[in-house]
């Protein structure tokens, strides 16, 4: 079996870091990814895939990494559920990264060597 997706995009807002009890951190961002072809009013439509990163990829995407950031995020689709504050079954479709590779241009205060793709 085969479960792995490549997204380029731009995150839709910051990335913010948290962590586990465990002490691993953690962040859930966003990323807008355009569709290949236009819609009747001729614009691109996007998509908003949630996605989650784990350990130094997360701790390095929230510093270097902001709102509008181009990222390219390889990983895997995982889906859950969960019962919400009305018992509600809600199910949650999202990309675990297991890269990520910052592709827009540098920010000025980063070194290039900062800019490398960053592993797990």
């Amino acid at each position: 079996m085969i479960n792995q997706v490549t997204l380029v995009g731009r995150l839709a807002r910051d990335p913010e870091l948290r962590y586990t009890p465990e002490g691993k951190a953690v962040s859930n961002v966003t990323l807008a990814v355009s569709r290949n072809y236009r819609n009747n009013e001729g614009q691109y439509d996007a998509d908003f895939v949630y996605c989650t990163l784990w350990k130094k990829t997360a701790e390095n995407t929230v510093q270097y990494c902001r709102k509008g950031s181009i990222i390219g995020i390889t990983g895997r689709i995982q889906t859950r559920n969960y019962d919400d504050q009305e018992g509600k079954r809600v199910y949650v479709t999202e990309v675990v990264a297991e890269s990520v590779r910052f592709v827009g241009p540098k920010q000025q205060n980063v070194k290039q060597e900062e800019l490398s793709p960053v592993e797990m």
